[in-house]
């Protein structure tokens, strides 16, 4: 059984991998896949080994994903906001520097994470019946934060209800299978991936240096906000480290550091939400949780030996990894790679949501488009999720 665990380690760590590297492809989308594969090739499968493999292929994920959002510029929902700081660097010829602040911060939440799980699952249980009754409006008071911070409020507050609109009736009408896929997929993948073609991404020559981050900063700020997720439902992670910004101001690699411990946090928390109140704040929560309804101690103990062994896995992976893209980074033809990378997603939404999961992709793409033309944070996007989620709890 150990082999069998340490493969699913192994196989969860290549697709994370995968995931992490190719813009537009989510954990959340593979995570629908296996679900979707249990019940037919999957089924004698032991759901330990899926539940370690969609562990390990989430955690790598984390580490992994800042590579095309800062190389490339195209960044999923919960690593947009390291795209300009990262960016100012990669330009300066510290694209592999970027991504090391966001590799030791994430490497450093994995440990906050063992210390935390237990602690952090007894004030879960203990605050979470409390807390639910004022959900919404604590929701609300997120949204008005995030409204606060932008330059243009009108425009911000623009993006957030369209989005939350088209959530909504995702959501609500059970006219798409799966529809989170063909949602999240078309306004913070193929959007970006699209505009990215137009912006002709190029990259100067890269040095193969960096210095060691200061991260005692950035690591409290996460560690405030990121539990915020694992109560308050609809919240990602990019919102957490804007709320841990305000609470621990940063300089821009500080901030870097923020956003790449609050990315692992976030997702380490949603499993011990999951043990602790059922409730699921990712998709690889999600998948879990389909795959065993009742999460037991020792599969969450498992799940612990999991996050921990592959997140010093990944730190080591997501380095060299940075290393070959810094070094060749310039002699891959970016347009093919994205032009590529919708054709799979189209097919793949295609068959997992169907012909109208396709045109509800194409609609929120568009969506996308039109949100992040109007020159505001992304992750006001994540109004497809706050808003239907307020509704629910506000009128059920």
């Amino acid at each position: 059984m150990l082999l069998e665990i340490l493969i699913s380690i192994a196989l969860g760590i290549m697709a994370g991998t995968i995931t992490g590297l190719i813009p537009g492809i989510h954990i959340n989308l593979v995570g629908a896949f296996i679900i979707s594969l249990s019940t037919g090739i999957l089924l004698k499968v032991n759901e330990i080994y899926l539940i370690v493999f969609i562990t390990a292929m989430a955690i790598t994920h984390t580490f992994i994903d800042f590579i095309p959002s800062i190389f490339l510029g195209c960044p999923d929902g919960e690593t947009e906001l390291s795209v300009l700081p990262g960016h100012e660097l990669l330009k300066e010829g510290k694209g592999h520097e970027a991504i090391m602040i966001t590799t030791y911060a994430s490497l450093a939440a994995i440990f906050i994470l063992v210390i935390a799980a237990f602690p952090s699952i007894f004030i879960f249980k203990v605050l979470y019946e409390p807390i639910k009754k004022i959900t919404p409006f604590l929701l609300i008071f997120v949204i008005i934060i995030l409204i606060s911070l932008e330059k243009n409020k009108f425009k911000s507050l623009t993006a957030l209800l369209l989005t939350g609109a088209l959530g909504y009736f995702a959501l609500n009408f059970e006219i798409i299978k799966e529809p989170l896929l063909p949602l999240l997929t078309g306004l913070f993948g193929s959007s970006m991936l699209i505009l990215s073609i137009k912006q002709k991404t190029k990259i100067p020559p890269q040095k193969i240096t960096y210095e060691k981050p200061k991260l005692k900063r950035p690591l409290i700020g996460s560690a405030i906000a990121s539990p915020l997720c694992s109560f308050l439902p609809g919240l990602g992670s990019g919102q957490a480290a804007i709320i841990g910004n305000i609470f621990c101001k940063q300089d821009r690699k500080g901030f870097i550091a923020l956003v790449g411990a609050t990315n692992t946090l976030v997702m380490g928390f949603s499993f011990f939400a999951l043990y602790a109140i059922s409730k699921t704040r990712t998709g690889a929560a999600v998948a879990i949780s389909e795959l065993a309804p009742n999460l037991t101690i020792n599969k969450l103990i498992l799940i612990l030996v999991t996050i921990t062994i592959t997140g010093i896995a990944a730190f080591y992976l997501t380095k060299n990894l940075s290393i070959f893209f810094s070094k060749h980074m310039q002699k891959i033809n970016y347009e093919k790679l994205t032009i590529g990378t919708l054709i799979f997603l189209g097919i793949l939404i295609t068959l997992i949501s169907g012909v109208k999961g396709f045109v509800f992709l194409i609609i929120s793409t568009l969506t996308g488009i039109y949100c992040i033309g109007l020159g505001v944070r992304r992750t006001n996007m994540m109004g497809c999720l706050l808003i239907p989620v307020i509704i629910f709890y506000l009128f059920g």
